[in-house]
């Protein structure tokens, strides 16, 4: 599972071969989320709202490098 990014406590990575749509797999602590990277639908959201709501912002600063791995 390649890791594209740590910051502020996140992990957000994907797994090889992956099915589509495009999208990211973010864990911090014991919660986790998986947002799709073309148009942010989260898929699934397990994170405190506040964590969440951070998480979104990360990944919307990192979306277009996100994509093109």
């Amino acid at each position: 599972m390649p890791t594209l990014l740590n910051k502020n406590g996140f992990k957000f990575f994907f797994y090889a071969n992956e099915h589509e749509p495009k999208h990211i797999h973010i864990m911090k602590s014991d919660g986790f989320a998986k947002v799709e990277l073309d148009n942010l639908k989260v898929v699934q959201n397990y994170l405190k709202p506040k964590d969440f709501k951070l998480a979104l912002t990360i990944i919307k600063e990192n979306q277009i490098n996100f994509i093109r791995i």
